[in-house]
């Protein structure tokens, strides 16, 4: 479902999983009928926001590397040179 983008199958999956009961998988069932279909959304539509979050990632390896010494402007301008670069 993950690589093909058929969530179309996931109502089956999670019938299967119930019913071979498995407890590991049947907690993250029922966690996932919570958001039901924005989950099949996110495992049927071509788009998604893979690069924003490897971004805000990016960002968030700066901010660790500079180990809490440094303010936001300089935050600012390390994000934007490495933004500069790519």
């Amino acid at each position: 479902m993950l690589t093909t983008l058929q969530g179309q199958h996931l109502l089956g999956w999670i019938a299967a999983v119930r019913a071979d009961d498995l407890p590991g998988l049947t907690s993250f069932v029922n966690g996932l009928k919570s958001g039901l279909n924005a989950v099949t959304a996110g495992l049927t539509v071509r788009w998604n926001s893979g690069p924003v979050e490897g971004r805000v990632n990016h960002i968030k390896m700066i901010k660790r590397q500079m180990f809490g010494r440094a303010g936001l402007p300089l935050l600012r301008k390390r994000v934007l040179l490495t933004a500069a670069r790519r």
